[in-house]
């Protein structure tokens, strides 16, 4: 009787949904689906944006967002006990790690204590946030039916469906990008997700338990996190071996079939890509498994931002330069293209390694000439829009050559979307940029190893070798 009801009331656009914690790119679409929409948050200062018509996100567009609160499809509240008043429940809180590098999820379980003791029959609750697999039936099954008095599978639905958002991505946002569903029981994953399907255009794929999803997201971020840790590790030999790693992909990624391209960087950022194997990892060890291989490959991208360090000291030694005492310029923090996130950066990772020096930080490269410092250290370069594709410009002041590679076959945009430090506009980044010592040879052809190349669509880099960013030149060349 219930599923039938639901389904009813979701195709009649009847249900009204609450979304609890970061989800306000899965609110907005709820409420623009036709669904009348209550984004729950503990901070008042959100709250009140979005009630002003204002997003704290940038996946959401200001003057959608106003008109659905002007319209009264979406507003915020601090105050969860309207949370009686949805039949839909979605949790999209942080699960980050606390000092000890294991999982804490507090947020999951403060959210669910509150959400329990409100939860009402004929209610779907799902949860969206990254975790290890198991959470949903063993921590947020229990508090629901303990605190509310309902049996789960018969009083309310619930299930698992990770987030999946990729910021800057000018193509795939919460609309079109599939989904997974895993509920406890077939009703309720069915239920679920005609939910999901109302709502978004991109496929649901449904699973037989939340646990399979739970661990689904954790193989898509781990996934990436290996393979990263594998071309930081093959980076580091090329190096060491005088061969370009860079010319070594292009080749490899000529094979049309059983190979992705995967690029160097100076570390992992963002709130999932450097985490979620923790939880993975942890959870292992519960039944006396190591995962040695996604545990080598963490301890390798944790080492970079120091790499990139000793790196620079090597650059700066051939210019009798010490590190310690040196004026280091660092442009882009953030931790990808396009963005104003820098959780987890390994940005900030590696200003705390380089102790010692003078940092001059700098997004804004009109604020900071370049020549002020002894040291530029580029760890966002310019961005393209956040499609992922190869791109961007950058070369020396006045120089042509660059450092002796061959034109990108993608050539940059022109315009305020390439950021150039001479003319002062904003410095985006897909990832990391490069490393190397200002005025330590001449611009030209150089050796191999005197600059540090970090880059790659949706793996934290655009290719956009070069020393500075010059929006008067604007072929984009390889690194040696």
């Amino acid at each position: 009787m219930m599923k039938e009801q639901l389904l009813k009331r979701i195709e009649a656009r009847e249900i009204i949904c609450g979304v609890v914690g970061l989800g306000l790119p899965l609110a907005v679409e709820k409420a623009k689906a036709g669904f009348r929409t209550i984004g729950f948050d503990v901070q008042d200062k959100k709250v009140d944006m979005v009630n002003q018509g204002y997003n704290y996100i940038g996946d959401v567009v200001d003057n959608e967002l106003k008109e659905l609160v002007e319209q009264g499809m979406l507003r915020g509240t601090s105050d969860f006990s309207l949370i009686g008043q949805a039949d839909f429940i979605a949790i999209c809180v942080p699960t980050p790690l606390d000092k000890h590098q294991e999982p804490d999820i507090s947020y999951v379980r403060s959210s669910v204590e509150a959400i329990s003791h409100y939860l009402k029959p004929n209610t779907m609750v799902v949860l969206e946030s990254t975790t290890y697999p198991g959470t949903t039936e063993d921590l947020v099954k229990p508090i629901l039916e303990s605190n509310s008095g309902l049996k789960c599978g018969v009083d309310f639905y619930l299930g698992f469906s990770p987030e999946r958002v990729d910021p800057g991505n000018l193509i795939y946002k919460t609309k079109n990008t599939p989904k997974v569903v895993g509920g406890i029981g077939r009703d309720a994953t069915e239920v679920i997700a005609a939910m999901y399907r109302a709502v978004l255009e991109g496929d649901v794929c449904e699973v037989s338990s939340p646990a399979i999803a739970e661990m689904e997201k954790i193989l898509e971020n781990t996934y990436r996190n290996v393979n990263i840790g594998l071309i930081n590790e093959l980076g580091r030999l090329c190096h060491e071996m005088g061969i370009s790693v860079w010319e070594v992909i292009d080749a490899a990624k000529t094979k049309p079939y059983g190979f992705q391209a995967f690029y160097p960087g100076p570390g992992l950022g963002g709130h999932c890509i450097p985490l979620d194997p923790y939880y993975l990892t942890w959870k292992a060890r519960e039944y006396g498994f190591h995962t040695t291989l996604i545990e080598n490959s963490m301890v390798i991208n944790d080492g970079q931002p120091l790499y990139c360090v000793d790196r620079a000291m090597h650059i700066l030694n051939r210019s009798k330069k010490a590190i310690n005492g040196s004026k280091v310029l660092v442009l882009g923090v953030a931790y990808k293209q396009d963005i104003d996130d820098y959780r987890e950066s390994p940005a900030l990772k590696v200003i705390e390694e380089a102790g010692g020096v003078e940092v001059l930080q700098g997004g804004d490269a009109e604020q900071i000439e370049m020549a002020e410092g002894d040291f530029t250290l580029v760890l966002m370069d310019q961005g393209e829009g956040g499609a992922g594709d190869p791109g961007g410009a950058a070369q020396p002041p006045g120089k042509a050559g660059g450092e002796g590679g061959l034109p990108h076959p993608h050539p940059p945009p022109v315009g305020d979307e390439v950021a150039g430090a001479q003319q002062g506009r904003q410095l985006l980044g897909h990832g990391l940029g490069l490393l190397r010592a200002a005025g330590v040879e001449d611009h030209g052809k150089s050796p191999p190893g005197d600059s540090f190349w970090s880059h790659g669509p949706r793996n934290y880099g655009a290719r956009s070798p070069g020393t500075w960013l010059d929006s008067a030149q604007r072929e984009a060349v390889r690194p040696m």
